[in-house]
């Protein structure tokens, strides 16, 4: 199994943004897309701010996989459902990284209305 390097967590999890792509099924990338990426403990997460709907979730739930670049780092990566009790350690990650943006906007990537839109970035091997 791949992990993530300390040097990896530390860049992508420290980055203010996130460049997210899905693999279309002849395995080319789809555009990028910005997002907001936090880091808690070992792991990186995103959440589609504006619901289940939003095109780059879908793409990356249907297709499963796909690149992201961030902090200097780009890597292959799988797109997985995280384990349930995690999400109110990726709460606070959010609230500690991004709450200077406001809570009209943090509101966004936090509560239980996002846990259905959260994917656990899972590293590729390269």
């Amino acid at each position: 199994m791949t992990t993530w390097s300390p040097e990896e967590l530390d860049r992508i999890g420290g980055a203010e943004e996130l460049k997210i792509s899905s693999r279309r099924p002849d395995g080319t990338l789809r555009p990028y897309v910005i997002i907001w990426v936090v880091r808690s403990g070992d792991e990186l997460y995103v959440r589609s701010a504006y619901g289940p709907g939003n095109p780059w979730f879908v793409r990356a739930q249907k297709s499963g996989v796909g690149r992201i670049r961030a902090g200097g780092v780009e890597r292959d990566v799988a797109f997985e459902v995280p384990a349930a009790d995690v999400h109110d350690a990726i709460d606070a990650a959010y609230h500690a990284k991004y709450d200077r943006h406001g809570p009209r906007i943090v509101g966004t990537v936090v509560g239980p209305k996002v846990v259905a839109t959260t994917l656990r970035l899972v590293p590729q091997a390269d």
